[in-house]
């Protein structure tokens, strides 16, 4: 057992070590770089091995294949304090411990019949990431850096199966894993039902599993339509940050769902569009609110304050347009409600994620012989949540103001087997 946790910690530090995400919430606008193109839109439009982590079955459509990629993600980030008791904390923190990342996916499908294939699609699904290099004063007062490190990835088996040439299903298992580490958070010990595990713990890991399942219909010869399901994926404990995630370090990964459908509009042109809805608040170490602290709830505690996260609704909007025989050109948009409410942002100086809008490009070139090179690239523009007051009486007052943007570029291999 100790030797498969070992292989399991590996496994995330070389797949997911970087899996910093905090697009839409901390989950990535799209899994897959030719989704990634297309604002993330995918549910009734698959076009790689990754569906499996947007709509299994469209995995039955994609033939013998396989898919490697791998992104640069650039997420800048800074918070401004003011109005701290004597200005003790004011100013402004950039967290620029380390702003590029590296961010790799995979996947492949094997038919089984000419109905029926089996995959698995492997890719970082979410995170969040800050280092505020000499700390803040508000959560130490010793220039101890602060921040945490959250990666998250899932292994996804997969099963897909043609109904009739229209209709195709698909389920997923969910292997899910999860690192977090947390820094220079001391002042908030006298808050913490286990002070002694709070911050400053080195790396913790967690496991679960969930489902995904999905469904595929081309109702007309131009309309396809989609729609998908994951689980609450219920995750172990981190038990070495039970005195500051609620219910003693619970972290499970929140249910979502969607709709897509894709309109072939032209011979050369499809307009794919997703929306999508992912339950954070159901999740209480995500979801409670900084309230819950002053009402005599201790951090960590099973109703101990989160980050006050709502759920999320996010739309997709993408087209693919094949240019000629061997180039499509892809481009997208993808907008979601920032999560975070003005009155919860000083928590979320740990995990600013702010970002609302993104705009999408990629193209795709085909080399032959079954190879194809695709390039994508994401720019997340800033958007700045203002927290007047938001820092209570009990932490000695204040403003705080959190704000991001971000770019990322990708590139993907495909090769038909």
């Amino acid at each position: 057992m100790h030797f498969k946790k070992q292989l399991l910690a590996a496994a995330i530090t070389t797949l997911a070590s970087s899996a910093v995400w905090a697009t839409n919430g901390y989950a990535p606008h799209g899994i897959g770089q030719k989704a990634k193109g297309m604002g993330g839109a995918g549910v009734a439009f698959t076009q790689d091995t990754l569906a499996g982590g947007i709509n299994p079955a469209g995995m039955v459509h994609q033939g013998n294949s396989m898919d490697l990629g791998i992104e640069l993600f650039r997420p800048i980030r800074k918070t401004t304090l003011s109005g701290t008791p004597g200005g003790f904390s004011d100013g402004t923190f950039d967290s620029d411990g380390k702003r590029h990342f590296l961010i790799p996916e995979f996947g492949y499908n094997r038919m089984i019949n000419s109905n029926m294939s089996f995959g698995v699609s492997v890719f970082g699904t979410g995170g969040m990431n800050t280092t505020y290099k000499g700390g803040i004063p508000l959560f130490n007062g010793t220039g101890t850096n602060v921040g945490i490190d959250l990666a998250q990835l899932f292994v996804v088996p997969t099963l897909s199966y043609k109904i009739n040439e229209d209709h195709s299903v698909g389920v997923g298992l969910n292997l899910a894993a999860q690192r977090f580490m947390a820094t220079g958070l001391a002042n908030f010990a006298g808050s913490s039902s286990d002070a002694a595990h709070l911050t400053d713990k080195g790396k913790d890991y967690s496991y679960g599993v969930g489902l995904r399942l999905g469904w595929m219909g081309k109702v007309s010869d131009a309309v396809t339509l989609g729609a998908t399901y994951q689980t609450k994926t219920r995750m172990s404990e981190f038990d070495e940050y039970a005195g500051l995630f609620a219910e003693q370090g619970d972290f499970d990964i929140p249910e979502n769902y969607a709709l897509g459908i894709a309109v072939q509009a032209t011979p050369k042109l499809t307009i794919a569009f997703d929306v999508m809805r992912i339950n954070y608040s159901s999740v209480n170490s995500v979801g409670n609110p900084l309230a819950n602290l002053l009402s005599g709830n201790p951090l960590g505690s099973s109703m101990g304050p989160g980050f006050g996260w709502e759920d999320q609704t996010t739309y997709k909007l993408g087209f693919a347009y094949d240019y000629s025989d061997k180039l499509t050109l892809r481009a997208g948009w993808n907008h979601g409600d920032a999560p975070i409410p003005s009155s919860q942002t000083m928590f979320n100086i740990l995990a600013p994620a702010t970002v609302e809008d993104h705009i999408t490009l990629g193209a795709s070139w085909d080399l032959g012989d079954g190879m194809e090179v695709t390039a994508t690239y994401m720019h997340a523009l800033e958007n700045k949540i203002t927290g007047p007051g938001s820092i209570p009486a009990g932490f000695g007052g204040g403003n705080a103001d959190i704000e991001m943007y971000q770019d990322s570029f990708g590139l993907g291999f495909s090769w038909d087997m």
